[in-house]
């Protein structure tokens, strides 16, 4: 089969649409979007957490090892995604039932690997974690009231 660029035009058209679309929204919000800077706007965010105290705090070193796990696990569930796509043509090769069994032990590995490590407890943050939460939404809360209440004795 002789190469061919014609083949790729596809694929190419795909990153022009992605593109093009990204780009697209970025300045339909600029032009569309309000653009009013509140104090809760303009503040930091970060994964889902509000900034409280000294940026400096350590962090559990749970929160990097989840990190890791997911991303191992997201690499391997890719490895799924090549094999789906050769899997007809493995089957009219007479090669179906050893790629489904090859694949069967791959995701069992995965499954093994994923009782291991719910069995360490990685997935498990703890009292202490658990009773953290509740004691910066409080802080938040007070900090909020505080500034709502200097607010309220300046005017």
């Amino acid at each position: 089969m002789p190469f061919s660029l014609y083949d790729y035009l596809p694929i190419l058209l795909m990153f022009i649409v992605a593109a093009g679309f990204a780009v697209g929204n970025i300045l339909l919000s600029q032009f569309v979007g309000q653009r009013k800077g509140t104090r809760t706007k303009l503040m930091p965010y970060e994964c889902g957490k509000d900034p409280v105290g000294s940026a400096r705090t350590r962090f559990s070193v749970k929160f990097y090892l989840i990190a890791m796990i997911f991303i191992l696990f997201d690499i391997e569930v890719i490895f799924l995604v090549p094999w789906a796509v050769v899997f007809k043509t493995l089957v009219a090769h007479g090669l179906g039932t050893l790629a489904y069994f090859e694949m069967m032990v791959f995701i069992g590995l995965l499954l093994v690997g994923y009782i291991y490590v719910r069995k360490k407890g990685a997935f498990d943050w703890g009292e202490r974690a658990r009773s953290e939460a509740p004691g910066e939404a409080r802080l938040l809360a007070d900090v909020e009231r505080r500034r709502l209440e200097k607010t309220r004795a300046a005017a």
